[in-house]
């Protein structure tokens, strides 16, 4: 991935192919070619089968609130409009501490950028030491009353430490969360982002393109949408 100009988009998902990494107890994915026209078929048909957390996704409250609404009922301004990269130092976890630096605001969609980027997607093997939101830190962003977040492997949560909390704090409050960004490459700052998962009547999650476009420092003076 490159940083290209900012009247270009940069596309940050993940692309689905077979034998991918995959959360260890979710389904593996598997893309099949059902109809090929290189056997004589008049069309090329695959067939799709993966979790509905696999590569790039989002989650909805469904996924840890029993009652929780479904990304089908998301509102679309939550994952269309200016949205902020910010870079996590911490090789562990994103930490409260670290946040406070960076000042963020109510109704910000923030992406988080991590070692995760270059690394975690790098391999087919699922890594257990990939950088989350601690749960100290989900707190924080309720409390600065973000709209949406975004990590850069497949788990706001750690593996082994603040998996289900971590989504608890942020899905019981209305947080809406991104999973499985890539973000290396891209510079820390403002952006427009445009993230559409796949419209699933009742879907806990589903995958998602994620795309983002660089702001200029004009129109972030200026409050451009």
């Amino acid at each position: 991935m490159n940083n290209t100009p900012s009247s270009d988009w940069i596309d940050v998902s993940v692309a689905l192919r077979t034998g991918m990494v995959h959360w260890p107890d979710n389904p593996p994915v598997r893309i099949e070619r059902m109809q090929d026209m290189e056997r004589g078929d008049s069309a090329n048909v695959s067939m799709l089968s993966l979790g509905s957390h696999t590569g790039t996704h989002m989650d909805a409250p469904l996924h840890f609130v029993r009652s929780g609404p479904g990304l089908d009922e998301m509102p679309l301004a939550a994952v269309i409009g200016r949205a902020r990269v910010v870079e996590i130092q911490d090789p562990e976890s994103i930490k409260a501490q670290e946040l406070a630096a960076h000042h963020i605001q109510r109704d910000e969609r923030i992406l988080f950028k991590t070692r995760n980027s270059p690394r975690c997607w790098q391999t087919d093997e699922f890594l257990e030491d990939f950088v989350y939101i601690s749960q100290e830190a989900a707190r924080y962003l309720v409390a600065r009353g973000i709209q949406t977040v975004g990590v850069d492997y497949l788990s706001v949560g750690g593996f082994q430490k603040d998996g289900p909390e971590t989504h608890h704090v942020l899905l019981e409050s209305g947080v809406w969360i991104i999973e499985g960004l890539n973000l290396a490459g891209v510079v820390p700052g403002p952006y427009d982002l445009i993230c559409l998962p796949l419209r699933v009547k009742r879907s806990d999650g589903a995958p998602a393109r994620a795309i983002l476009r660089r702001r200029e420092a004009k129109e972030v003076e200026e409050g451009i949408r």
